[in-house]
């Protein structure tokens, strides 16, 4: 069956529990990624379930990372995410060499832990589960329910080992629906579970959505979590490998491409931002954002240096310009700098703006404002965004 494509649907993120302009978002090596703690995770899906709203959650590690580098649809899938933690050590390795406030993993499975260990004083939030070897979600279920806490099982199912397209047919989908879940849970390895959520997004009425990976392992028993101190050292891919022997080929090559990007992006990238950081001149120097629009579009010129201490004044901008429902062109002429925290907070837009049917365009960049976006891994940013 043919499923449709709703990369680019209008119904993705209109029902998010926040505006995303609101999120602490930066970019790192072109992912979204929240600066968040669990417990204001575990409040915002608490939220979103208790609303029905849509909320899709995605849990970046380095596999994400080498992924969206060279699927543009599997890309996508972050950048329509309605909140990204860290699930990764690399990524939080990545945040602090390029100086950002990330300090901590968000991994997906500690989230599945923390939502199951909740008070039992309050409402448990209905999951359901689907992937998973044969066999492993029915007896997370059964783990899930023998004990009190957070959660409680509605449902399970096992697809089989099938492509996206067949994993998405009609009755597949009435019978995850029909569960009446809060919390979507699916283990179907990173790239098919991304695009399983996002060419379905708009057909789950399940509201809250998550690729976790190995949680329905580890819940199930099959496979032994790394203990606390390997994963504090950031050593939880040893311990996989130990248990999951098949995983050695796939660390081994995210590895590679972690080394390239540390020569070629991380560590230029860190250059040029303590560079900016000891010269007084780009330090005390501001941002003046100039808004002009016509029938079709509005244009916002950004003359500076476009950094985190200007969030607050291109949020106003920003949220005054998608009232308009129109395109928006972002003019780099006078643009001197863009870092990962304005970077994050341009990604937002273009996020809302998808949501309603428009556009980013960004015009007039410079040479070395081209390079700050290739170093990001944001040059598909700057084709004129016309693939709506």
């Amino acid at each position: 069956m043919t499923v449709p494509d709703p990369l680019f649907s209008p119904a993705l993120t209109e029902a998010s529990p926040q505006s995303d302009l609101t999120r602490s978002v930066y970019c790192v090596l072109g992912m979204p990624i929240d600066a968040i703690n669990m417990p204001a995770i575990v409040k915002r899906i608490e939220a979103a379930a208790a609303s029905r709203a849509v909320f899709l959650v995605s849990t970046p590690n380095l596999n994400f990372l080498v992924s969206s580098l060279s699927d543009p649809e599997f890309r996508e899938s972050l950048l329509n995410s309605d909140l990204c933690p860290p699930d990764g050590a690399p990524i939080v390795w990545i945040a602090r060499l390029l100086g950002l406030p990330i300090k901590e993993r968000a991994a997906g499975s500690d989230l599945f832990d923390r939502l199951q260990a909740r008070n039992t004083g309050m409402r448990r939030l209905t999951v359901f589960l689907f992937g998973g070897a044969r066999g492993v979600a029915e007896a997370a279920a059964k783990t899930l329910n023998a004990q009190p806490g957070g959660l409680n099982c509605v449902g399970t199912m096992d697809p089989g080992f099938c492509e996206v397209s067949e994993m998405s047919q009609d009755h597949i989908i009435d019978i995850v629906n029909s569960s009446g879940a809060d919390f979507l849970v699916l283990s179907l390895g990173a790239k098919k579970g991304q695009l399983w959520l996002q060419r379905n997004h708009h057909r789950l009425t399940i509201p809250v959505r998550a690729h976790l990976g190995a949680a329905i392992n580890f819940q199930a028993g099959i496979v032994k979590r790394a203990p606390p101190m390997v994963r504090a050292w950031g050593l939880e891919w040893l311990w996989r490998i130990k248990e999951e022997h098949y995983l050695w080929k796939r660390y081994r090559d995210d590895g590679f491409v972690l080394l390239r990007l540390l020569l070629t992006r991380i560590l230029p990238l860190a250059v040029i931002t303590r560079w900016h950081q000891f010269r007084p001149k780009h330090r005390l120097q501001d941002l003046l954002i100039k808004k002009s629009n016509d029938p079709q579009s509005i244009m916002i010129s950004l003359c500076g240096v476009a950094s985190e201490r200007h969030i607050p004044q291109a949020t106003s901008c920003f949220r005054e310009a998608l009232a308009g429902k129109q395109n928006i062109i972002i003019d780099l002429s006078n643009t001197r700098l863009i870092d990962a925290r304005f970077f994050g907070l341009l990604l937002m837009l273009r996020k809302e703006l998808r949501s309603r049917g428009a556009k980013l365009i960004f015009t007039g960049a410079s040479r070395p404002i081209e390079r700050m976006f290739r170093l990001h891994e944001l040059g598909f940013l700057l084709s004129a965004d016309l693939s709506l």
